[in-house]
């Protein structure tokens, strides 16, 4: 509970700054473990629901910040850990990261890690996760779609530092509208997101940003953008 106020706190810093990505790493011998099963043992429901809703709140920021977020996963991510990696926008993995739910062979099952797992693999990959609840290899992951990249542990940085430049180099504006638009859509039927996507992609044709950058195609120059927002 400790970790997870501290890492919201330090995610809505994040989200009101004008930065462009924050990457989420770990220390230690593991990306993340997921709940501290010695916290959870012996809760009451009233703190249990706090744990929950914490967790919850971390990985809703994620989606919402106008920031590109990035997880760097060196090694295992399990549980919430693994909710954490499919949280954020985009994912590099080292060779040695595994993934895994593994509430399914123990006594508490992996919920609320499943719903955005689920997202980001469907439902048979990730009921495969949380039924068995084995580890999957960063191979298996980016096949999957639970990760961008998996690279050697020594390029991990630089293979990081080069997908977040790359995911940020358009208009900060566009971006922060764009990505709240995805993440919106992807919770409506297919004709409901048609409708509300052209509404959203016909408002941000009038952004300064937009109008800049068709300015800047035609004249063969870059784009100068304004600032988030703008």
């Amino acid at each position: 509970m400790e970790l997870l106020s501290a890492l919201h706190a330090a995610l809505g810093e994040v989200a009101a700054s004008d930065a462009d990505a924050v990457i989420v790493a770990g220390e230690g011998p593991v990306f993340s473990a997921g709940h501290d099963l010695a916290e959870v043992a012996g809760a009451t429901l009233e703190d249990i629901h706090a744990l929950l809703d914490c967790c919850t709140a971390v990985m809703g920021t994620l989606r919402a910040m106008p920031q590109v977020s990035v997880a760097r996963v060196h090694g295992l991510a399990t549980a919430a850990g693994c909710q954490l990696v499919a949280s954020c926008d985009l994912a590099v993995a080292s060779t040695e990261a595994r993934f895994a739910l593994p509430g399914g062979k123990g006594g508490w099952f992996c919920t609320t890690p499943l719903v955005a797992v689920g997202r980001a693999v469907g439902p048979k990959r990730a009921l495969e996760l949380g039924l068995l609840g084995d580890p999957i290899d960063a191979d298996t992951a980016l096949a999957w779609g639970l990760v961008n990249r998996v690279v050697a542990p020594e390029d991990l940085d630089a293979a990081v530092d080069e997908l977040a430049h790359l995911a940020t180099r358009g208009s900060p504006a566009a971006r922060a509208v764009g990505k709240a638009a995805f993440h919106h859509q992807m919770g409506l039927s297919e004709a409901d997101a048609y409708a509300y996507a052209v509404e959203v992609m016909a408002a941000a044709s009038q952004l300064p940003d937009a109008q800049e950058g068709a300015r800047a195609f035609v004249e063969k120059r870059s784009p100068t953008w304004g600032a988030a927002g703008a």
